[in-house]
């Protein structure tokens, strides 16, 4: 039996060698119609696209491979009569592709502001639509002192903008190097980058300067503002020439940087007749057979072009090719299924024993592998450093890790139908555990490897928190290289989306003091009833979250950092959100519980008067907060109140405005507790007496100067050559620039 069983296999090497050969001499896969080119250079070109006759290619589809010397030839988008885009990828599966597009574009500052704008250009048209992938691709802006947005058909779409402080010498690159995007990130210090929130064939930008804390544009001589738009990640990689180009001196270096080409993902979708979007994801059954050629494949609508029948194809599950084609789709195992069964017949059992174990031998290494995979995670996310720091409680260490596994079948594997929402930095997934609990988990795009240690402290210290007006953290994951985080899930938005919605009335006044108390009780916990306090320093209204009810639930602890019992605070590099972001910890890079108490101050503003203050500039271009100030010391605030506030609030309006004034001095140290807005707001709420007269001074010009900011009258009657408040007026006026 055993030389039977030898010879047989031998045959069957024999047969399997055979095979190979025969596979290896098949031609390849069919991608495009016959006798039409299907490659330029080592660029797939898979039909609706391609090149030479109109026969080769759907209407708008057609591309040009350019082969004027250069080796390989390119593939252009269009005509390539411009060479506008040239294409680097194509993919069939995703209904997207990879281009490069124009090169940085460098700001000139010399009237003080401008436009530029991004766009397809004619390259798109007939039966083809492009547009840039939102979650592809990301808004960046280096430089100093400069802000931009983005816009589209004048609604702001994304910006952000890029703070200098003074650096002696104005070695401005190796700054920003070791403050801002060395670690793949822009923090606002020299380099700001912002998610792009909508799919559009073109965009304007809009850019401008302020000026610098010590008005010394001495330091930033040698600087050149610049613009982008690109691929999430492309920054990481060539970060260094792009520093040289926007904080070099050197022209050469200049010139060359200006020749750069950055990549864009661009989705597309075939043209096809006026329609209205349908919920169900799918085509109208007369605009399936005349796109989708193949029987086994099917047909999507493309729900980010509702103004017009826009649809892409895929392959069913089991089979791959081109849809676009008739017969395109073929099964996966076809090939494999036959050579099996060809095996089996041919050589008897044997062979089909030797043929199963192989499969199930490779699929125990490959788990094998991915164990292996996931443990090395595990271990480079501290994983061990986590279980010992929740050891003490055996419930906790078993419930805050969660293994891949489970957050894969929660999800259906990340199915994109479960996505709630995300950008450039980072995709929120909804998600049902094994123990029924629904939940909404974070999946970020970046890893800082040094600051996985800081990740893992706040993660245990997040597990112990349990307060009704905080998002619960039921877990993380640390199987993959970026760390996964489980939150409970809150279904009725952020409480930026109801108060800033389009409708004349947002919510009610009663609603609002609740919120406020809410937030400012969670605040309260935070500082002082954890063991560890935690400074939550990036306190705004898209923070706070809402449930069915309206309760609020303070999230995103991505910012946080704890301070230790001993200790009145901690020096960290700046970061927060500007028009939020208290002025001293700013200058100082001192972080303490007051820099939460100026950020809720911002708060209860915009609560009152329902502007953003990143977006607000009165007509003398102040901020939100300062023209706050100076109307009430004026007696003039119902100016720019909410007028729904004006008609439900009545004198309490009055006096959240009094409390707010005193969340937002310049002196962290003349700003109430969070402890006392506390008692302050639940007093509000109550028919009792209120009595918190210790918080304030009294009202009028005494009131309004111990804010730390300079009245109207003061600004009037100052010499111009004093400069007493000038460090915090001209902070104030940055804050009204983007994140």
């Amino acid at each position: 039996m055993q030389t039977r069983c030898v010879s047989v296999t031998a045959a069957a090497l024999v047969l399997l060698i055979s095979a190979k050969a025969v596979a290896a001499g098949d031609p390849p896969a069919v991608i495009g119609l016959p006798g039409c080119p299907t490659s330029c250079g080592n660029v797939s070109v898979p039909y609706p696209f391609g090149m030479g006759p109109s026969r080769c290619y759907r209407p708008g589809f057609k591309l040009t491979c350019a082969n004027n010397g250069s080796k390989p030839p390119r593939l252009l988008l269009g005509d390539g009569s411009t060479g506008k885009f040239q294409v680097l990828r194509i993919s069939l599966k995703n209904s997207t592709m990879r281009v490069v597009s124009r090169g940085l574009h460098a700001i000139n500052m010399s009237g003080g502001s401008g436009r530029w704008s991004w766009d397809l250009g004619d390259n798109v048209g007939g039966g083809v639509m492009y547009f840039l992938h939102p979650g592809f691709n990301e808004f960046i802006l280096m430089g100093c002192n400069v802000q931009a947005t983005l816009q589209r058909n004048g609604s702001l779409v994304s910006g952000c903008a890029a703070i200098c402080p003074p650096v002696a010498g104005g070695w401005f690159a190796a700054y920003v190097a070791a403050q801002g995007p060395n670690s793949s990130t822009c923090s606002n210090i020299g380099c700001c980058q912002s998610s792009i929130i909508s799919n559009r064939m073109s965009y304007s930008v809009s850019y401008g300067g302020y000026l610098n804390p010590l008005n010394d544009t001495q330091h930033y001589k040698h600087v050149k503002n610049v613009l982008l738009i690109t691929e999430v990640g492309w920054l990481e990689r060539n970060l260094g020439v792009v520093l040289n180009f926007t904080y070099s001196n050197n022209g050469r270096s200049r010139r060359k940087a200006a020749q750069i080409r950055v990549p864009v993902v661009l989705q597309w979708a075939v043209a096809h007749d006026l329609a209205v979007y349908n919920s169900s994801g799918t085509c109208p059954d007369d605009t399936a057979p005349s796109i989708c050629k193949s029987k086994n494949s099917k047909c999507r609508d493309a729900a980010y072009c509702e103004d017009r029948g826009a649809y892409s194809c895929l392959c069913k599950n089991g089979y791959e090719g081109n849809p676009y084609l008739t017969g395109g789709c073929q099964g996966k195992t076809k090939g494999n299924l036959g050579l099996i069964i060809g095996l089996s017949v041919a050589s008897g059992p044997c062979i089909l024993l030797l043929v199963l174990g192989a499969i199930l031998i490779t699929r125990a290494l490959k788990q094998r592998k991915a164990h292996a995979l996931r443990w090395k995670f595990f271990c480079q996310n501290r994983g061990q450093l986590l279980k010992q720091l929740v050891s003490h409680k055996v419930d906790i260490a078993e419930r805050m890790i969660i293994s891949l596994e489970e957050l894969e079948k929660a999800t259906n594997n990340f199915d994109q139908t479960r996505r709630l929402g995300g950008g450039g930095h980072g995709t929120v997934y909804k998600g049902i555990l094994s123990d029924l609990h629904v939940v909404a988990i974070k999946k970020s795009n970046i890893v800082v490897k040094r600051e996985i240690d800081e990740f893992i402290n706040e993660v245990a210290i997040l597990s112990q928190i349990n307060h009704r007006n905080i998002v619960k953290l039921r877990g993380c994951c640390l199987e993959t290289e970026v760390p996964l985080l489980s939150y409970e899930f809150i279904s009725n938005g952020t409480l930026s989306d109801h108060l800033h919605t389009e409708e004349l009335e947002s919510l009610p006044w009663k609603d609002r003091l609740r919120i406020r108390s809410e937030i400012s009780k969670a605040l309260a916990y935070l500082h002082s009833a954890v063991s560890v306090p935690i400074i939550h320093r990036d306190i705004k209204p898209s923070n706070i979250l809402l449930d069915d009810a309206l309760t609020a639930k303070v999230s995103d602890f991505g910012a946080s950092r704890y301070i230790q019992v001993d200790q009145t605070g901690t020096t960290t590099a700046v970061q927060g959100t500007i028009g939020y972001l208290d002025p001293t910890y700013y200058y100082n890079g001192h972080l303490t519980e007051s820099s939460d108490f100026y950020s809720f101050g911002v708060l209860l503003v915009e609560l009152l008067i329902r502007r953003k203050p990143s977006l607000y500039r009165s007509t003398d271009g102040d901020g939100l907060v300062k023209q706050f100030v100076a109307l009430l010391a004026q007696g003039n605030l119902p100016e720019i109140l909410d007028p729904q506030v004006v008609e439900e609030g009545g004198s309490e309006v009055k006096e959240v405005a009094t409390l707010a004034m005193s969340c937002v001095k310049l002196r962290a140290e003349d700003r109430p507790t969070m402890r006392q807005v506390e008692m302050v707001l639940e007093a509000l709420q109550t028919p009792k007496e209120r009595v918190w007269a210790h918080l304030t001074e009294e009202t009028g010009l005494k009131e309004f100067a111990t804010t730390g900011y300079p009245s109207t009258s003061q600004q009037a009657n100052k010499n111009e050559a004093t400069r007493c408040y000038s460090q915090e007026e001209e902070f104030l006026l940055s804050a009204t620039f983007p994140r």
